[in-house]
């Protein structure tokens, strides 16, 4: 799992402190173009922390300033080369955020530079196209494919745990399968990123088995999907949670008491060899960040489901859920709609609306990842940045390591190591990373 990677794979970036009034303004946007990369000059009357990170699908490039003023939409240059748009928008607090629409993937670079003797203060972002590097024989090195983002979807309840059943019968446990395997269904079409299902059938989980499943599948992420109830009605809504500051407390409380018996890995580190100090201190560190993570992408999946869903809280909310309380990978509890609701129960029950759901879950946690990629993980990796998609390959009947080393090309060493095996021992429905090259 990511944290047992390294614990600076789930940190966040370094948000912006903005304050709650605008502190200065953009006094001026200028573009420069040339071959292989297109400059973005702000003019601004005072230097200002800022963001820059880049999106996909289209490809995108955002800016969010903080302490500015907002800009006139009409008031905007026209864009130069790789730049065939430019939106802004106030993202609240003081934050101007402004979107370059990118004619093709580029690499976003970013700094400040102070007054001289022509202009003020500048932010200045220079968009590359990535560089394409020969090696001796003249021809292009074959780019370096990440791992897998795995994520771990967990449909609450199941067998002879209903969960909540609303006014017209229908039950929690099914409607959350239902979402959950829609939401695999995306995940999986996703390059760079592997669902694995806590459950995919009618059977119970213990809620200390279901972040237990998490852990041994190395999971990067971790979503649980429910459908809230309430003895009114009328209210409803959908609602993310992290958890709170009591649940850490309290998990941080459980491992070190049973560090004694059991050589628990927390962020890649044994904690049963260790001081009661530093274990604290190790365990702190890795929930932090895990917390940390959790509550970004719960914000990003908050803005996707707010566009086809009517949300109860428009903010993360926290609470110590037991199903949340893994050390190390960021994990959300997802509560879609009340089941208890009329209107919502018939909604649920729609596999339509399912995948209007899983959709959102799902381009919300894209957001995050593509955004924050993990080290090591696809979205950090050069193939990414080239826009080359990893060539999966799932084992057959009959098939052996060799045979597929053969079809594709590849030395048999080089397959064996890009998917970590130790063996030739290959099973029927295992999935093949084929590396390139």
């Amino acid at each position: 799992m990511v944290l047992r990677r390294g614990l600076e794979a789930f940190v966040l970036t370094a948000a912006i402190v903005a304050s709650c009034a605008y502190g200065g303004t953009v006094n001026d946007l200028r573009f420069w173009s040339g071959p292989l990369s297109t400059r973005v000059v702000f003019d601004l009357s005072h230097p200002a922390e800022h963001n820059v990170f880049r999106l996909s699908d289209p490809h995108r490039v955002v800016i969010d300033l903080a302490s500015i003023e907002p800009l006139v939409q009409n008031s905007l240059p026209s864009p130069k080369g790789f730049v065939r748009g430019v939106r802004t928008g106030d993202r609240g607090n003081g934050v101007l955020r402004v979107v370059l629409d990118m004619t093709t993937l580029v690499n976003p670079k970013s700094f400040l530079l102070p007054p001289n003797d022509t202009y003020g203060h500048r932010l200045v972002v220079d968009l590359e196209i990535p560089a394409h590097k020969s090696d001796a024989q003249g021809t292009l090195p074959a780019p370096e494919i990440g791992r897998d983002l795995v994520i771990a979807i967990d449909p609450g309840h199941g067998g002879e745990d209903p969960g909540a059943t609303g006014p017209l019968g229908v039950r929690e446990k099914e409607v959350v399968l239902g979402i959950a395997l829609r939401l695999a269904a995306e995940v999986r079409q996703e390059p760079g990123v592997r669902p694995v299902l806590v459950r995919d059938g009618d059977y119970f989980l213990s809620l200390r088995d279901r972040i237990k499943f998490a852990r041994e599948n190395e999971a990067d992420l971790f979503l649980s999907i429910h459908a809230d109830a309430f003895s009114d009605k009328r209210v409803r809504g959908a609602t993310v949670y992290v958890l709170s500051e009591q649940g850490a407390s309290d998990e941080a409380a459980r491992h070190l008491a049973e560090r004694e018996n059991a050589s628990d890995l927390i962020g890649g580190v044994s904690l049963s060899d260790k001081d009661p100090l530093l274990a604290r201190v190790l365990l702190d560190l890795s929930q932090s960040a895990a917390i940390s993570a959790s509550a970004a992408v719960g914000g990003r999946v908050i803005e996707r489901l707010d566009g086809v869903a009517r949300m109860r809280k428009s903010k993360v909310q926290r609470a110590p859920f037991r199903v949340l309380k893994s050390p190390d990978i960021p994990s959300l509890l997802i509560e879609t709609a009340y089941i208890s609701n009329n209107q919502e129960e018939a909604a649920l029950k729609d596999p339509r609306y399912q995948a209007k759901l899983a959709q959102a879950i799902h381009a919300g946690v894209m957001d995050y990842f593509k955004a924050n990629p993990p080290r090591g993980s696809y979205f950090s990796s050069s193939a990414w940045l080239l826009g080359v998609r990893p060539v999966r390959h799932v084992i057959e009947r009959g098939e052996t390591l060799s045979e597929i080393a053969e079809h594709y090309k590849v030395g048999l060493s080089k397959l064996r190591r890009f998917n970590g095996l130790t063996t030739d021992v290959i099973r029927i429905g295992q999935v093949i990373n084929i590396p390139p090259g």
